[in-house]
């Protein structure tokens, strides 16, 4: 049982999201002009262009501010409840605690948007967000799959995965090592396991964990999923499984829970996920044992190798007192991620290919129509204006880029947001520093990423201004390795770049100037 649980974010009530529906037929309140909040300044700066003189468009992330982590206020739900349209991007970008702030307080029949999924109707295209740091040992986490829709999910229900039982020799703790190294345990059987020994997440969600075993020998443990619909409604049971661990000796020798044949996974990447739309508790893995045509493993099928090489040492510092004494050994998979990060399977960093502020640009247009067809003829010839702008920064930014010679083409960055600027625009991602901004870096990531700029050649690396003061690695990266030091926008503009136009002109004129062959 864990000592401490984790507070959920407080909102002041749920709500069903809305998209494209309710139709006001102008300004609530008998305002001049629509009221539209966007959660980032991006997506606001897009709606205001479309919107023009008839809605006064804002941004619920302040100027600079990183909308993986921004933590909502009292004043923020105040602005959504008073917003004639919401737009978020989603794909689990926003953090969830601002997406039930604005699902719970947006006016009920008011359009709340979610961008990122419904833009692909108009030609945007989305890509996977494809995590391969090699390890030598499992890399294991959590994860749901699944809308849940026929149980009535929505981005702000949450999946409980606890913790039930546990058979070994000795004790199991699945805890996450926060960016500034605290420890926050998930599951920790030192002192028995009970309801506190419960995690949340939201649908489409993953997370990684450290998973360690204070005894060598056979593990089996029993998770259950449950899910939360919403405030003031009952916990609906989903299903449980028995996940069996080889510690320290020989999986092939172990038996799975369920008996019968065992799919070892020691490799690669796995996650024990929750499945909202058939309910099961199973393996969700691209280990080599799985196999390229099935990714998921029942339960009572998967036998998870936790090899003598994962032996790690208990530091001395009393947070980690619940893994043992101080320079005693332990087995554990580590995180491999430093901090907490819960992200999707899709990149939600949509905007960095023109092609797609296109599409979130044309369906903003039909949001604002759908709560003021007065102004549908305007809402149509401001987005044709800027179609036709959007179509000349494409071009732009297409011909700076097809100007840098290719073997320069690698795009070494703070943070991993530019895989629609690669994929667009023929650019290569090298390397970043982190997944998510809000991760500090391993040692093993700056060893890598080293090695990358090295073997590479790679003349620069590029800092979001807006993460400057977390891009000390980066830098000193950069240094050690005797190469230029440039800015990027990703998330965020600044006061140098204050529209969307600006900041992808601001990053094609930076990849070419700092990338191109010197003068």
């Amino acid at each position: 049982m864990r000592r401490a649980t984790k507070a959920a974010a407080a909102v002041l009530a749920f709500a069903v999201p809305v998209a494209l529906t309710g139709c006001s037929a102008g300004p609530r309140s008998g305002r001049d002009g629509m009221e539209v909040v966007a959660t980032t300044e991006i997506l606001a700066d897009l709606a205001q262009r479309v919107g023009g003189d008839r809605i006064s468009a804002s941004s619920l992330v302040p100027p600079g501010g990183d909308p993986h982590s921004y933590e909502p206020t009292a004043a923020d739900a105040k602005r959504v409840a008073k917003a004639d349209i919401t737009f978020t991007n989603h794909l689990l970008l926003e953090p969830q605690a601002l997406i039930k702030t604005i699902d719970a307080n947006a006016p009920e029949g008011s359009p709340n948007v979610s961008l990122a999924e419904a833009a692909e109707s108009y030609g945007a295209r989305v890509i996977p967000l494809v995590e391969n740091i090699g390890l030598d040992v499992l890399w294991l986490g959590l994860r749901v799959r699944g809308t849940g829709k026929s149980r009535g999910a929505t981005r702000t229900s949450a999946v409980q995965l606890t913790a039930t039982g546990l058979t070994g020799p000795g004790q199991l703790v699945a805890y996450l090592t926060e960016s500034l190294g605290h420890p926050d345990r998930y599951f920790d059987s030192t002192d028995g396991l009970g309801a506190s020994d419960t995690t949340t997440l939201p649908p489409a969600a993953h997370t990684h964990l450290n998973w360690a075993f204070t005894k060598p020998g056979v593990y089996r443990l029993t998770l259950e999923g449950k899910l939360d619909v919403a405030a003031g409604q009952p916990v609906r049971p989903l299903g449980k499984g028995t996940f069996t661990f080889a510690v320290g000796v020989d999986p092939s020798t172990v038996k799975p829970a369920g008996g019968g044949p065992a799919t070892v996974l020691a490799d690669g990447h796995t996650d024990l996920t929750v499945d909202l739309d058939s309910g099961q508790v199973h393996a969700y893995s691209d280990a080599e044992s799985v196999g390229a045509a099935q990714s998921v493993v029942a339960a009572e099928q998967v036998v998870i190798d936790v090899p003598n090489r994962a032996l790690a040492t208990v530091p001395d510092d009393n947070r980690f007192e619940f893994l043992g004494k101080p320079g005693t050994q332990v087995h554990q998979l580590p995180q491999a991620v430093l901090g907490k990060h819960v992200h999707g399977e899709i990149d939600p960093h949509l905007w960095e290919d023109v092609a797609n502020a296109k599409a979130y640009a044309q369906l903003m247009r039909d949001t604002l129509i759908s709560a003021d067809p007065d102004g549908k003829q305007q809402y149509q010839d401001n987005t044709a204006a800027y179609l036709r702008e959007l179509d000349q920064l494409d071009e732009y930014v297409r011909t700076k880029l097809a100007s840098i010679p290719q073997q320069r083409r690698q795009l070494i960055t703070t943070h991993d947001a530019f895989g629609y600027l690669a994929r667009a625009y023929g650019m290569t991602v090298a390397g970043f520093v982190v997944p998510n901004p809000a991760q500090e870096p391993s040692v093993d990531q700056v060893r890598k990423l080293s090695e990358t700029i090295r073997n590479l050649k790679v003349p620069a690396v590029f800092i979001e201004p807006n993460l400057a003061q977390r891009a000390s690695v980066l830098t000193q990266v950069a240094r050690d390795q005797g190469v230029q030091v440039c800015t990027i926008y990703g998330d965020s503009f600044d006061q140098h770049a204050r529209n969307y136009v600006a900041m992808m002109r601001h990053n094609a004129d930076e990849l070419q100037r700092c990338l191109g062959e010197a003068k």
